[in-house]
């Protein structure tokens, strides 16, 4: 039995048949699959595959079925976005900000009623992210305001890697309220025009995630839509790290069904090979056999580190606050463990499987190359050397993992 799980009231999400849960998205993954070729070539926006998302109910997929959701558990949302970034690696980094915040809502629930959130995310409701700035904001600092001005809470700000936000209806945005300095979440609604969206990103890979500026220009917001930062789930830096490891085992997972296409395909030999078509040829499945193995690790690894996030979810609804901080330390040090683990083990599957073909494989008609591009722009996100030592810390000097880290400019060198 889990922490406190006799007890729990009905109304938290512990898991379904995950089966059935999945049937129900995965026609819809084969169609966001059949495009995410072009989608890639030409650089488009996937509001098609995320309308699809939306009227399926995948954005409610944690939300309590007491409350119309489908009460899916951590590991098995994990399923879920690994097997929906197999189809396309853009589309469950462009719903982390969405997933992120029905967590803090879930969390929420234990003080106080949110029935009025899980009925917008069984609706379709999806909630974007505005979290960075750039420039001249320094480490601890929030240039974004949040102002009351004759009886309205106005946002004015510029936010930058804002991920899914221009597909969302909400906005999960961080900034500074600005009659007391005490940092906020505002959760703004997308559709006024106090709010300005640009497709700007201009990494190698990811690149239809929807992440770009965000200007906010005398945004509303409404008071009961302001929460203090302080009151975030604990366990949300190991969050953020799950999605992106989902992204990362469904990378490799695609680019293993790719490659396989490819030599299965493949009719030219070489002179130097050892079977008469390539993919009889034993070198050539050990390359793709060896892949295969370091992704199942890599997917076995993201699963298995979500089951401590699960047990923090659960912990919040507890009367044991020691057991709570146990499962927050081990939900933010397996995610780090898990993200040092599988960004090795997928990166070097992701490039090893060209050797299994030949220079055809780098045309860009194939576009073959995304699945270590975007493998590595995931992998960048959180330094992997950081999460390094945070690990070694902990293992030698029992040091708590930090639950919030930020990036901003440092002392200047002297």
């Amino acid at each position: 039995m889990t922490v406190q799980q006799q007890h729990l009231p009905a109304a938290l999400s512990t898991g379904t048949d995950y089966e059935q849960l999945a049937a129900r998205f995965r026609p819809i993954f084969a169609r966001i699959a059949e495009g995410a070729v072009q989608r890639e070539q030409s650089r488009s926006l996937p509001f098609d595959a995320i309308s699809w998302l939306k009227e399926a109910g995948f954005g409610a997929v944690r939300v309590p079925t007491a409350f119309g959701g489908a009460g899916a558990s951590l590991p098995q949302l994990l399923e879920l976005l690994i097997e929906l970034a197999t189809a396309d690696s853009n589309l469950p980094q462009a719903l982390r900000g969405h997933f992120a915040f029905v967590e803090d809502r879930l969390n929420a629930h234990a003080s106080s009623s949110q029935e009025t959130w899980f009925k917008r995310f069984v609706d379709g409701e999806l909630v974007g992210n505005a979290w960075t700035e750039v420039g001249a904001v320094k480490i601890g600092d929030v240039i974004t305001k949040v102002t009351e001005r004759d009886g309205q809470w106005l946002v004015n700000g510029t936010k930058y890697y804002s991920t899914g936000s221009i597909f969302a209806d909400w906005i999960d945005l961080f900034a500074q309220r600005e009659a007391d300095d005490v940092h906020v979440i505002a959760a703004v609604r997308t559709n006024q025009p106090g709010i300005k969206q640009s497709d700007d990103w201009d990494g190698f890979g990811q690149r239809t995630t929807g992440s770009g500026t965000s200007v906010f220009e005398n945004a509303v917001v409404e008071a009961e839509h302001i929460y203090e930062f302080d009151s975030r789930f604990k366990y949300q830096t190991a969050f953020y790290q799950l999605v992106l490891l989902a992204v990362l085992a469904g990378s490799g997972r695609a680019a293993i069904r790719d490659t396989a296409e490819e030599v299965r395909k493949r009719t030219r030999i070489f002179s130097t090979g050892n079977a008469s078509a390539v993919h009889l040829d034993v070198q050539v499945q050990q390359v793709v056999g060896k892949a295969s193995a370091q992704v199942y690790a890599a997917e076995a690894a993201a699963i298995r580190a979500a089951q401590p996030a699960q047990q923090a979810y659960l912990a919040r609804f507890g009367s044991d606050a020691e057991a709570e901080k146990q499962a927050n330390i081990a939900a933010e040090l397996q995610s780090a463990q898990a993200q040092v683990a599988i960004a090795e083990l997928v990166l070097r599957a992701t490039s090893d499987l060209f050797n299994a073909l030949s220079a055809s494989a780098t045309s860009t008609s194939k576009s073959l190359d995304r699945h270590w591009r975007n493998a590595r722009t995931a992998a960048n996100h959180n330094p992997l050397i950081y999460k390094e030592r945070i690990i070694g810390d902990w293992e030698i000097n029992a040091t708590e993992p930090p639950y919030v880290w930020q990036i901003g400019g440092g002392s200047k060198q002297q």
